[in-house]
């Protein structure tokens, strides 16, 4: 049995060689946010409003809250199993944006809270190089799609 003295959170980051705006502006416009990580979205990302973004290969959607969205800079969002994701963008100048992804508030026994907080590092980290290709080189990855290869 393992017993955690704190609730772990997930901390995936990269180096975007491209402006703040623009890798901003990819996670919060679903035209852009399509070609690296969900299929389908209900809207852009907006302070107060509910979002639905849909995996359509996996059959699976979640509506997410979009409780903070700082331009150029940050986004929380609360997902309907109450964790809640981060988003930090960091501008370096001459040199592109460090995005931070922050993922917390997992629930539940120890096990299953390992359990989630692996699978959400490798998804973020996935997601993270996914959003580089497409940025950087016009790249679509696929990785959400090939990383369930038995779907």
């Amino acid at each position: 049995m393992i017993t955690l003295n704190k609730v772990p959170e997930v901390k995936a980051e990269m180096l975007i060689r491209k402006p703040v705006q623009e890798v901003f502006e990819a996670l919060v416009n679903p035209e852009i946010t399509t070609k690296f990580w969900f299929t389908k979205s209900s809207g852009r990302l907006e302070q107060g409003k509910h979002i639905k973004w849909e995996w359509e290969m996996f059959g699976v959607s979640d509506t997410l809250y979009v409780k903070e969205l700082q331009e150029n800079e940050a986004i929380l969002i609360e997902w309907p199993d109450g964790t809640e994701d981060k988003w930090i963008f960091t501008a370096k100048e001459g040199v592109g944006t460090v995005v931070t992804v922050i993922n917390s508030g997992f629930t539940g026994e120890g096990d299953a809270i390992v359990s989630q907080a692996i699978g959400s590092m490798g998804g973020y980290t996935m997601v993270l190089c996914a959003m580089k290709a497409l940025l950087e080189h016009r790249i679509r990855l696929n990785v959400v799609l090939d990383s369930n290869p038995a779907e």
